[in-house]
């Protein structure tokens, strides 16, 4: 029983440091690349600029609302265990977000360099939080229910596809030149994701997020 017990906590160990490793990545790319650069790569942030110009609401208000929406969609889709990971995941990345944006620390090279350095460290995030039973609260959050839907369907391009329609209505906002970027942005880290994740072959949300 004790044995059972000590394996248990370091199984979840690992996957609280996942979730750490990842969400720290992701909170680079966004503050130290993707922010800087203002490439829109069709996440939350994304959706909630769009939303925030066309309804007149403060963007920092609608990023707030949606990641709520997802948490609740997280808990009545996925489950319990995947909503406490989620909520643990978006605290740190939060955390890891203030904390790297605050820094005076300049990691920008050139928009080449840079572009590649966040396509690697969010397809990575993804993939850390993901592999831990962990949602960042983005678009993961609807691509796992509708693979629970529709297991055929590969995580990562699910993920592309569904930042492809935010990325379209942010064309009808922003303009083509941002969105062009966005666009390949996404491909670029969807298909390294694809990468990371072909290891365990097609990556499904567990049986066990499903909410008995």
């Amino acid at each position: 029983m004790q044995m059972q017990e000590s394996v248990l906590f370091k199984s979840e160990w690992r996957k609280i440091s996942k979730i750490l490793f990842g969400n720290s990545l992701l909170a680079i790319a966004y503050a130290k690349w993707m922010v800087p650069h203002k490439i829109i790569n069709g996440g939350v942030t994304s959706l909630a600029l769009v939303c925030s110009k066309l309804l007149g609401i403060d963007h920092v208000f609608l990023t707030n609302l949606i990641t709520v929406l997802l948490l609740i969609l997280c808990f009545c889709y996925l489950g319990k265990e995947l909503l406490v990971k989620s909520f643990f995941s978006s605290i740190c990345y939060l955390s890891f977000f203030s904390f790297f944006s605050n820094l005076p620390l300049r990691l920008s090279v050139n928009f080449i360099v840079d572009f590649s350095l966040a396509c690697l460290f969010i397809a990575a995030g993804y993939y850390f939080c993901l592999s831990a039973t962990a949602s960042t609260v983005g678009m993961d959050v609807v691509a796992l229910i509708i693979q629970q839907k529709r297991p055929k369907f590969q995580l990562a391009t699910i993920i592309r596809n569904l930042n492809f329609v935010v990325l379209l209505l942010g064309f009808l906002v922003y303009g083509g030149k941002s969105v062009l970027i966005g666009v390949v942005f996404s491909f670029c880290y969807a298909f390294l994701l694809a990468k990371f994740l072909k290891p365990k072959e097609k990556f499904k949300a567990p049986k066990n997020y499903q909410n008995n």
